[in-house]
């Protein structure tokens, strides 16, 4: 017998993706299926289109795909990187997967430092004078809950004339990206993240110079140069999943309606609040840096102290309702990671903070001060 979901008890996901998601992108779902070949879904597909190259900064080419964040990424490998030399920069599990994914297509030299510290850009250099012909990079490593410096690696890869393929899953939409500017040649997000959209689109942006790197014969369904054909006539080269676009073009509009200098804003300012209590509470964050610009704005890694398990913290507010994130892989029990993208807001950063604050005390563990009240004082200020 199947469990039913109770809808009324749904948890406040508090993660650094999936994120909750407001009541206009779920209803855009909720309607009778369309010829996904009409005019109607043209016109989807072309607002969609617009409203994400706003959102990217980017006058290049905007494609969408129908699959997870991970498909952008071997998207943009397997089109671009087939048999070259690729430089990836790693400091986190994402950096990981596309070096990951580069070895299945490419020949991958991981560039990497422990995780949640700085990239060795010296090593990235060394490579490009060697001739690495690509450089990945995550900008956003929720992982570890660290910003890279794209716009530095930008520089690097411009100067050596080689590709840029960026990672901007977690960052596109709520942080300053610029991949124009910057020098992205490639650059990726997906729906669930920083829009607040459903899970299973990802949204590639090409520039003419990758376009001009083409490999031959990619992946049948991860074709990009056929994506491009398609999106010329506001199409899709194969079916599309329909009442995800309807969501994310519901959710693309809401974060034009708030206005991305505005959405940036309250993003940097949640991040800061978590890290204030995070200080207050006398607990360190995971990443490794004395830059504050250098932190994730979208998510925040805090360490447990000695004698604290993930069970006593993230396992006693998830049975209160409200779920944040653990480690990965290495780091499994050892962090907690709580997100701040997407629609969230302030009501709902304070309960889990405070959520927090009392698992802690219930642990018999003795913070140093008042967390939730040092936030308040970030968040109204």
């Amino acid at each position: 017998m199947y469990a039913l979901i109770n809808m009324e008890n749904e948890s406040l996901l508090m993660m650094p993706g999936p994120v909750p998601m407001p009541e206009r992108v779920r209803f855009a779902m909720a309607r009778q299926a369309m010829n996904h070949r009409g005019a109607e879904f043209g016109v989807v597909v072309e607002e969609t289109t617009a409203m994400l190259k706003e959102i990217f900064c980017t006058k290049n080419d905007l494609l969408t795909i129908s699959g997870s964040g991970t498909a952008g990424m071997e998207a943009a490998i397997s089109n671009f990187c087939q048999g070259k030399k690729v430089a990836c920069l790693v400091n986190g599990k994402f950096g990981d997967r596309l070096y990951k994914v580069s070895q299945r297509y490419a020949d991958p030299v991981a560039l990497a430092s422990d995780w949640g510290t700085p990239l060795p850009l010296e090593a990235l250099e060394k490579e490009l004078e060697e001739g690495a012909e690509a450089v990945t990079l995550v900008h956003n490593e929720t992982s570890a809950a660290i910003r890279n410096p794209a716009e530095e690696v930008g520089r690097l890869a411009q100067k050596h004339g080689a590709l840029f393929i960026m990672d901007g899953i977690t960052s596109i939409g709520a942080d300053e990206v610029y991949p124009d500017k910057w020098g992205v040649d490639v650059a990726i997000t997906g729906s669930q993240k920083c829009l607040a959209a459903p899970a299973g689109l990802a949204a590639v942006s090409v520039s003419e110079k990758a376009w001009d790197n083409q490999c031959e014969n990619p992946p049948f369904y991860l074709d990009l140069p056929a994506y491009k054909k398609s999106a010329a006539k506001n199409q899709t080269p194969f079916t599309p999943a329909v009442p995800l676009y309807l969501a994310l073009r519901e959710a693309c509009a809401i974060a034009l309606e708030e206005g991305m200098e505005a959405r940036i804003a309250r993003h940097r300012k949640m991040a800061h609040a978590v890290r204030t209590a995070a200080d207050v509470w006398g607990l360190p964050l995971f990443a490794q840096t004395d830059d504050l610009h250098a932190y994730s704005t979208t998510a925040t890694a805090i360490c447990y102290p000695e004698g604290i398990t993930d069970d006593d913290i993230r396992g006693k507010v998830r049975d209160l309702g409200i779920e944040f994130s653990g480690g990965q892989d290495h780091l499994k029990g050892k962090i907690f990671r709580i997100g701040t993208m997407g629609a969230t807001n302030a009501p709902e950063l304070l309960a889990v903070l405070a959520m927090v604050q009392g698992a802690f005390t219930a642990a018999g563990h003795s913070l140093k001060g008042d967390g939730v009240s040092a936030a308040c004082e970030v968040l109204f200020a």
